[in-house]
């Protein structure tokens, strides 16, 4: 649905609502102090049939009847007007509640314009080259001289203040930063390719010297890291959230220092993806935009990594899966929901196996699913005893092993 469209859906709401209203202003005013009237002793029907006998019993007879039809009449429009009330009643205990979904959505769409963090960082490059490390560039010269812009994500870092909150630091006082030892970072490394108690050690190991390396974007990026695999493996949904949280924001603080990070725009697109796992519909969609952002940005700073192809694929082929009222939201929030073909998923697993033949076992899974949807199901089967020929080891391979085990089921095995 359009902008126009839902602005239009919500004025024709408002308008229905308000044309019950007057009508239940002219019922008040009008017709209901006219039915409070008590009849008297000897009501007009009464008196009616007085006034009939002396008529005869015919006259009588058809005038009965016709009073009766009208008090008929009467009763089924008393009827009418109560239900009237009741309408009313519902709407006006409605109209709250529309306001402020109204309100929601509008600051959603607001938060939605923000300038992304490769913006603050083309903003700093080029103020750093202009006039010095200490200062910025406006953000009319920033869009002057084409930043990096998105419709989709966070607000611009301008103030002192603002570069506090996530530990940037200000323009009156700028640390010399300290260099990361070399065997520091290659043993956040190896701890994060180790078992899961080798990534919890990792983890620890990173925030226990954040304060004193956590200025350095290597550093940074491998922290972002490690509260990714901290998330992986809580099972707790709040834990979950708090490192996705703590996470995106030591990845943005990355991308903030340099640009050029493929690693820290990596890691940035995954956490952003993990937030997309725990988060309400609306903040969904839009880590989704800026998973799929940031993986491009990688992809183009780092064009020989198969992981951020299968990565791609991945989104590529959620995308593709989406359905219609899931479109729907998307369109009414930003206006552009997000697109991408099944076609466009497996280029983008082939060209993961491409780069890394025997990449992972669940990117032939995915290319098989893919198969599988374009109708080319001997390609899909295919592609279903090469994964299953491959030892699970991982997680992620475990996983997959589902994922093939129900492939496999659907194509006839």
């Amino acid at each position: 649905m359009s902008q126009s469209e839902n602005k239009g859906l919500v004025l024709g709401v408002l308008a229905g609502t308000a044309g019950l209203s007057l009508a239940y202003v002219w019922y008040s005013k009008v017709w209901k102090p006219r039915t409070a009237v008590r009849f008297p002793v000897r009501p007009a029907a009464i008196n009616w049939l007085h006034a009939a006998a002396a008529d005869g019993p015919g006259a009588a007879t058809a005038s009965q009847g016709q009073q009766l039809q009208i008090l008929h009449k009467l009763g089924s429009l008393l009827e009418s007007v109560e239900e009237l009330k009741e309408e009313v009643k519902f709407l006006k205990e409605a109209i709250p509640k529309l306001r402020e979904q109204i309100r929601n959505e509008l600051q959603g769409k607001a938060e939605a314009r923000r300038i992304s963090p490769l913006h603050r960082a083309a903003k700093k490059k080029r103020a750093e080259a202009a006039r010095g490390p200490a200062k910025h560039p406006s953000s009319e010269e920033a869009e002057s001289e084409g930043g990096y812009m998105t419709a989709h994500t966070e607000p611009e870092i301008e103030s002192d203040d603002e570069k506090k909150q996530i530990n940037l630091p200000t323009d009156n006082s700028i640390p010399r930063p300290e260099a990361v030892p070399l065997h520091l970072l290659q043993q956040a490394d190896g701890l994060h390719d180790g078992s899961e108690l080798s990534k919890q050690q990792g983890f620890r190991l990173m925030t226990k010297t954040e304060e004193k390396y956590g200025s350095q974007v290597e550093f940074l990026w491998r922290l972002a890291r490690a509260y990714g695999d901290m998330f992986d493996m809580t099972a707790d949904m709040e834990e979950k959230k708090n490192y996705a949280i703590k996470g995106k924001a030591v990845a943005e603080k990355a991308i903030y220092l340099d640009a050029e990070s493929a690693d820290s725009h990596q890691w940035f697109a995954i956490l952003c993806g993990y937030m997309s796992e725990i988060e309400n519909v609306q903040n969904k969609i839009k880590n989704g935009y800026l998973f799929k952002e940031h993986l491009d940005k990688a992809i183009e700073l780092r064009p020989q990594d198969p992981l951020l192809y299968y990565l791609l694929g991945r989104w590529c082929y959620a995308v593709s899966q989406l359905s219609w009222i899931e479109r729907k939201i998307a369109a009414t929030l930003y206006g552009n929901p997000p697109s991408a073909t099944v076609q466009e998923a497996l280029q983008n697993f082939l060209r993961a196996e491409e780069i890394n033949p025997g990449y992972s076992k669940y990117n032939y899974v995915y290319v098989a699913k893919c198969y599988k949807d374009l109708g080319q199901n001997v390609k899909a089967l295919e592609y279903c005893d090469i994964a299953s020929s491959i030892v699970s080891v991982t997680k992620e391979d475990y996983a997959a092993d589902k994922d093939l085990e129900n492939l496999l089921f659907s194509l006839g095995r």
